[in-house]
């Protein structure tokens, strides 16, 4: 009888708690269950998907070394995976599924439905806590409820830690002879734009490679230098962590190992790097407490009532980078070229789209999962609810990013525009932040779409208005 290790989200070797736990009950096979009907309902980038695709190969030659065999099996979509891991388990004789848990809605129904299937058939089915360092359900308040304010968390999370967080998991040892043979002859079919890989390549080694690097030199500055889009501040990490081919377990462990072992005391950039992987798991925290987020709903449920515009022609101006705000155009034609884009851009474009334009949050939150290579559901969702002011611990609705003085504070030379805004090379000093109109006639770039001042006291009005509906 063999064991069965199930990737999901999860696509590496170390630190794997699932995998782990399958070889050390016996001899293993893996599998990867390919779903791209799925990824198109759930918007993948293609950039997430070559990334993927690269993964699951390099995948395969780690697992060589365990001397794990590999195959990629054609779902389709997450309905068909039940029945094609049963059959898989009946033609290899396996009676034991190890896999690790994802958060989202549409993923908890298809473990469900898996362990179901498997459970009729006499398979027994066996799931781990991997994307979170605290499982979910771990960090309550006092009314035993899930936190609904980020600071709150985290003071809690500090709390829990030497109780709760997981411990790392080796590399496991190599099994004996390979019971079968690796088989990947599924991603065949699979068209990919490999471009973004030149700046993300696959792998574990890679993505270790980053992390040190990092922690060798600019965590120290993380704190002062990482909203600043110009600058090469941050980890390179969120796309690795978003596939699995990193744990968020092991970045946290290794901050903590430069940091003497302090969450929230030592190094000002170490504790801002932590901060921030402390929100990954607030997130995936949050939609497993309250899986309606999963079903596009605001977490503030009055904010539905919001009379959000539908102007196509405004949001296409947008996606495109053609607002006549420099910096908003910049980063959404860094993100259109890149598949990727800066943390603190994110917000500054979310909130133009959410306040200046008020346009519904679920329209951005779904352009940016179809165009990232870091697209992360819960992260994605968090972020796009805290700059509508829709979500848990949002900003208050009167909080609005300017995105002229975002622009000045955070790119004040003009570097990152100048790169992805190239008509506006020319242009010096504070200029370059807000173009005056006879420039704009000279060199072709779009009149400013909206009047910020006037547009942000419109929404906060409408913000102001909403009343909670009467029982």
């Amino acid at each position: 009888m063999l064991n069965l290790m199930w990737f999901r989200s999860d696509l590496r070797t170390y630190d794997n708690p699932a995998l782990t736990a399958a070889m050390s009950s016996g001899v293993t096979i893996a599998i990867y269950c390919l779903t791209e009907q799925q990824w198109d309902k759930h918007h993948i980038s293609v950039a997430k998907r070559a990334l993927v695709t690269s993964q699951l190969k390099s995948l395969e030659q780690q697992l060589a070394k365990l001397r794990v065999p590999f195959i990629v099996l054609n779902c389709g979509t997450f309905a068909n995976c039940p029945d094609r891991i049963v059959e898989f388990c009946q033609q290899h004789s396996i009676n034991q599924i190890f896999c690790n848990l994802e958060y989202e809605l549409n993923e908890q129904n298809c473990l469900k439905a898996v362990f179901s299937r498997t459970q009729q058939h006499g398979v027994n089915l066996f799931a781990y806590h991997d994307q979170c360092a605290i499982a979910p359900g771990e960090i309550l308040n006092q009314s035993g409820q899930m936190y609904k304010v980020f600071s709150a968390f985290k003071r809690a999370y500090f709390s829990a830690f030497n109780f709760h967080a997981r411990p790392l998991h080796n590399l496991p040892e190599p099994q004996g002879d390979l019971p079968t043979s690796s088989d990947l002859s599924a991603l065949d079919s699979i068209e990919v734009d490999t471009t973004a890989l030149d700046d993300w390549p696959a792998g574990e080694d890679e993505a270790h490679q980053r992390l040190n690097l990092f922690l060798e030199s600019q965590v120290y500055s993380y704190h002062e230098d990482r909203d600043y889009p110009a600058l090469d501040a941050t980890s390179g990490l969120s796309a690795y962590l978003a596939v699995g081919i990193i744990s968020t377990r092991q970045c946290l462990q290794a901050a903590l190992s430069l940091n003497e072992g302090m969450l929230g005391e030592g190094n000002q950039g170490v504790v801002s790097w932590i901060n921030e992987l402390i929100w990954r798991d607030f997130y995936r925290h949050l939609i497993n407490a309250e899986p309606r987020l999963c079903k596009h709903q605001a977490f503030q449920q009055e904010t539905e009532r919001l009379p959000w515009s539908k102007n196509q022609s405004d949001f296409q101006r947008w996606c495109e980078g053609r607002t006549g705000i420099p910096i908003i155009d910049a980063a959404m034609r860094q993100l259109n070229q890149t598949g990727w884009m800066h943390n603190r851009l994110r917000m500054v474009c979310a909130m133009f789209l959410t306040k200046d334009l008020f346009i519904d949050w679920r329209w951005g939150e779904q352009f940016f999962m179809e165009k990232l290579i870091d697209g992360d559901f819960a992260s994605n969702n968090g972020g796009w609810q805290w700059s509508a002011s829709t979500g848990v611990d949002a900003a208050p609705y009167f909080r609005i990013f300017n995105p002229y003085r975002q622009s000045e504070r955070f790119d004040p030379k003009g570097s990152f525009i100048r790169k992805y805004v190239p008509e506006l090379a020319e242009i010096s000093g504070k200029a370059i932040h807000c173009p005056p109109e006879k420039i704009l006639q000279v060199i072709q770039y779009p009149s400013v779409m909206v009047d910020h001042k006037t547009a942000t006291a419109e929404v906060k009005n409408r913000f102001k208005q909403l009343k909670p509906e009467s029982a």
